[in-house]
């Protein structure tokens, strides 16, 4: 019997017929006869459909009602809690280059796999087919992707952090140029968790564009439309001269000008991504993922595929991030992630309170201080990856053209990562090249957004290597290629707000905002600079003209000799690592190379002249 006479009603059947989209219809039918799901609900654009979403999460118990008007609280499952890399990989056909580093199975063996713990994964639920739009809505930018999931709060989620795209699946005219995406938790326990996480699969199919995702809650793993979003679009961009992109987008307006520079910037999870795009009196368009193209007249133009947030919430506080916080304690749409509940409110780690020392959290929901899991560990109150999900629009920093299906004109890059020991605070690349180069060799920390241990330092080429499903050496050759594509590529820079000396940090949290108006001023010419081996730093006199403009705060001479040194030999054993990791790659580009080796050359040259290991600023400048 067809699937959809049986399992579909009447109007839901004609939803779909009304897309007058094959492929549609066929994915639909594949999916739902070996998923057998009970029910079968069909979301259009429409606001009563999308209100039914959220019902239905509250209905079926994977959200509840907080005590602040819309606010609900949501739990993936103590073992489910952050991107399963080793479970997440690419299906590879044969002959299909990939770089070492990506996870990969073959095709056919993952395919096979993924659907037999699939078969019958949605018995006795109901699955929602979903329609959105990656990008702003009749763009140039717009994918549209197909989401099928018996998972209510996934699907809430992807409202709140998608635009809707029936619609916009009546414009492909029956093409099959979209993503599609199916997801199922699986059995769920009484806490409506996953039971089955050691049958956690995430498989990425670039050939077929689609994830197929079993086994998990947590949003990075089951959210179709994010990470695993990204995978495909970055395989797309690499085959079409674009770039796809773990950016934030966001403008900067200097103080007393009358002017927004909007920048682009990767950052790994939990390095001050978001808390960059969310400056005090700058204006945020993104804090995650960009789809960039060149403009009518030849510049670096970006959107934000979404419309919403998914962060990070521990140290989210009313100083160092007054906006976030004003947004997550008001009434609005938000749902809580893995946070601690006490008495229907919500509590996070580092939120500037004291927390209580009872509630429901990730671990059970009868928490009590001190409690620890069946290896022993003592559960905190919260995980350290506990997030919050929210439209953009409900900030008060919202850019305006966050919808503009024209995407934004993009005037610099910023690459940063946790760097205890190397980088300086900001500098500014030497040209496209270089700063390409820095994208690529990004390190960072790692940290609790990935499975696994933290603290260790990882290699994170442009904050996108977990995503990544070409080679990396086209990944690199592509940018190269589109910043000297264009009229005038944005300038690029480096950011790292984690310095440290005798184990304290060298600089406050806020300083950020002198570091970004710095790099702002730098696009428009304002700020002359001090060229170094590593590329060009501040001048002491403009940081310490910011610092009084922006905080009415002195920065020293002192600090700024700490801060913006240059640690030349740090820094060569950067390149050092670099070198290795990119000798196990393949079609590495030369000029990348040639980059690096000419860095190399800078530093040695600089380090036999001033017969030191780490170098004063002001050597430079004079």
């Amino acid at each position: 019997m067809d699937i959809s006479t049986e399992h579909l009603s009447p109007d839901d059947r004609m939803k779909l017929e009304a897309l007058q989209n094959p492929a549609v219809m066929e994915i639909t039918e594949r999916y739902l006869k070996l998923l057998k799901p009970k029910k079968v609900t069909v979301i259009t654009d429409d606001a009563e459909d999308i209100r039914y979403v959220r019902q239905l999460a509250l209905k079926n118990g994977e959200e509840e009602k907080l005590a602040m008007e819309g606010h609900t609280i949501h739990y993936d499952g103590y073992h489910d809690q952050a991107r399963d890399k080793q479970n997440t990989r690419v299906l590879v056909s044969p002959g299909m280059k990939m770089s070492k580093v990506i996870n990969t199975i073959a095709r056919e063996q993952g395919l096979e796999e993924v659907l037999e713990i699939m078969d019958g994964a949605m018995a006795g639920k109901e699955a929602l087919v979903r329609f959105f739009c990656l990008g702003p809505l009749n763009s140039r930018f717009a994918i549209p992707a197909l989401q099928i999931t018996d998972s209510a709060y996934v699907a809430h989620s992807e409202d709140i952090l998608y635009r809707t795209g029936y619609e916009q699946f009546k414009k492909l005219n029956g093409s099959p140029d979209f993503f599609t995406f199916i997801h199922s938790p699986g059995a769920l326990d009484e806490r409506n968790n996953t039971k089955n996480v050691d049958k956690r699969r995430i498989y990425i199919d670039v050939v077929g564009n689609q994830v197929l995702s079993a086994n998990n809650q947590y949003a990075g793993n089951s959210l179709g439309l994010k990470k695993l979003a990204l995978r495909l679009a970055i395989y797309k961009a690499n085959h079409e001269d674009w770039l796809a992109e773990h950016m934030f987008l966001m403008a900067v307006q200097p103080p007393g000008k009358d002017r927004l520079t909007y920048f682009a910037g990767a950052f790994p999870s939990a390095c001050g991504k978001t808390s960059t795009a969310m400056i005090p009196g700058q204006l945020i368009l993104g804090d995650d993922i960009a789809y960039i193209r060149s403009g009518p007249d030849g510049e670096a133009c970006g959107v934000n595929i979404e419309q919403g947030i998914f962060g990070i919430i521990m140290d989210v506080n009313p100083v160092d991030d007054p906006v976030i916080y004003e947004a997550l304690t008001t009434p609005r749409e938000l749902i809580f992630s893995n946070v601690l509940i006490n008495d229907d409110q919500a509590y996070w780690l580092g939120m500037g309170r004291e927390l209580p020392e009872t509630g429901r959290n990730h671990f059970s929901d009868s928490w009590k201080q001190g409690e620890k899991d069946e290896s022993g560990n003592v559960v905190g109150h919260c995980h350290k990856n506990a997030r919050y999900t929210i439209r953009i629009s409900e900030l008060v920093n919202a850019d305006p053209k966050l919808h503009d299906p024209e995407g934004v004109p993009i005037e610099g890059v910023i690459y940063g990562g946790r760097d205890s020991d190397t980088c300086v605070p900001v500098y500014q690349s030497l040209d496209w090249v270089h700063g390409v180069a820095i994208g690529a060799t990004l390190e960072s920390e790692t940290t609790f957004a990935t499975l696994g241990k933290g603290g260790e330092r990882a290699f994170s080429p442009m904050a996108n290597l977990d995503f990544l499903v070409v080679p990396l050496g086209r990944y690199i050759q592509n940018h190269i290629n589109f910043g000297q594509s264009l009229k005038e590529a944005p300038l690029v820079f480096a950011t790292n707000y984690f310095l440290k000396k005798d184990g304290q940090f060298l600089n406050q949290k806020v300083d950020k905002k002198v570091w970004l108006l710095w790099m702002e001023g730098r696009v428009h010419g304002e700020f002359q600079s001090i060229e170094t081996p590593i590329g060009y730093i501040p001048k002491y006199e403009d940081l310490q003209a910011l610092f009084r403009e922006v905080f009415n705060r002195e920065y020293s001479p002192g600090e700024y000799e700490e801060q913006f040194s240059i640690r030349i030999d740090k820094f060569l054993e950067k390149i050092d690592r670099m070198e290795k990791i990119y000798a196990e790659e393949q079609e590495v580009p030369a000029a990348f190379s040639g980059c690096l080796e000419t860095l190399k050359t800078r530093l040695v040259e600089a380090k036999s002249e001033y017969g030191s290991g780490v170098v004063s600023p002001t050597t430079f400048a004079g």
